[in-house]
């Protein structure tokens, strides 16, 4: 091999090997930072939903609801619903957590997080999602939400996670899809009747309360 062409190989090595400490130390601090935090529920929805849309008003009441019974909530940090739902806990002076992700448009960390992590890389965060999570809650949301939503779904249809209730808020939003996966998924037989019932569909805060409180024994 040619002079050159080994540094380029001994570069992309040695910088491969610094990116793997760089995730390390993203698992390491979502670690010791959320150790201690209780029991708690992820919030997923869209960054692009503004103060003055309904769905922006449920998360702060989900989420304040949720604070007033000892549970702690975690968002992706940003705005929207994410902004709306830390808003709500720490408007009850509950635990407000806002895992942010690094990118380069949308996504700038909201105020109302009392426990602020940043993020690189999208898979260490949705570890610290799942892994400190009794609960998740999602309320309409794009692409990044409906990945939020079926990773989540897949790890408990796998056993690869606790089993733990998938919320979504919103049956005007979330309906249409649950059509779906009956006519076309079940249907077909490409899922089975039970891995229904790992989400539930709501338009009510108290039932979301309530389905939170029973996943844990309240």
């Amino acid at each position: 091999m040619p002079m050159e062409k080994q540094h380029v190989v001994e570069d992309i090595r040695l910088s491969e090997s610094w990116r793997l400490f760089k995730i390390l130390g993203e698992f390491v601090e979502g670690v010791e930072k959320l150790h201690d935090l209780g029991p708690a529920v992820s919030f997923f929805g869209s960054a692009r939903i503004t103060e003055d849309n309904p769905y922006y008003a449920s998360a702060v009441e989900i989420a304040a609801k949720l604070a007033e019974n000892g549970f702690g909530v975690i968002t992706g940090g940003g705005g929207g619903i994410m902004e709306a739902a830390n808003r709500g806990a720490a408007g009850k002076n509950g635990k407000s957590v806002g895992l942010n992700i690094v990118l380069p448009h949308e996504q700038a960390p909201n105020p109302y997080a009392d426990i602020k992590i940043e993020f690189d890389y999208f898979f260490v965060r949705k570890v610290m999602f799942v892994k400190y999570a009794c609960a998740y809650v999602i309320l309409p949301g794009g692409f990044g939400t409906l990945d939020e939503l079926f990773e989540a779904v897949t790890l408990i249809q796998t056993d690869r996670i606790k089993a733990l209730p998938v919320i979504l808020f919103g049956t005007g939003y979330w309906s249409g899809l649950m059509d779906w996966i009956r006519q076309q998924l079940l249907e077909n037989k490409l899922i089975s009747p039970g891995d229904l019932d790992i989400i539930h569909l709501t338009d009510d805060p108290e039932e979301v309360l309530s389905i939170v409180k029973n996943a844990i024994g309240m």
